[in-house]
């Protein structure tokens, strides 16, 4: 049987992991938003999946200092396609 992942299964997890980063800081969404200056919809339409931009994930792994190891993996992979290694 194949499985695949869906975008809507990206989007969630996105969300839930940048929540699981605020609560382990202690702030609210406003008070995430505030520091990031977005509205703190934004920031509740990322934690929930709602097409969230790429510009507020990144703001959101910088803040917490996930963007280098986020950054790492995308290297990873792009070494992987440079080498015409398999994905799979």
């Amino acid at each position: 049987m194949l499985t695949f992942t869906t975008i809507k299964e990206v989007k969630d997890n996105l969300g839930l992991w940048c929540k699981g980063l605020r609560k382990s800081e202690k702030l609210t969404q406003k008070q995430l938003a505030e520091e990031l200056a977005l509205s703190p919809l934004t920031i509740s339409k990322l934690e929930n999946g709602e097409n969230p931009t790429i510009e507020t994930l990144l703001k959101v792994l910088q803040y917490f200092n996930e963007m280098d190891a986020f950054n790492q993996y995308v290297k990873q992979r792009m070494e992987r396609v440079n080498t015409n290694e398999s994905l799979y």
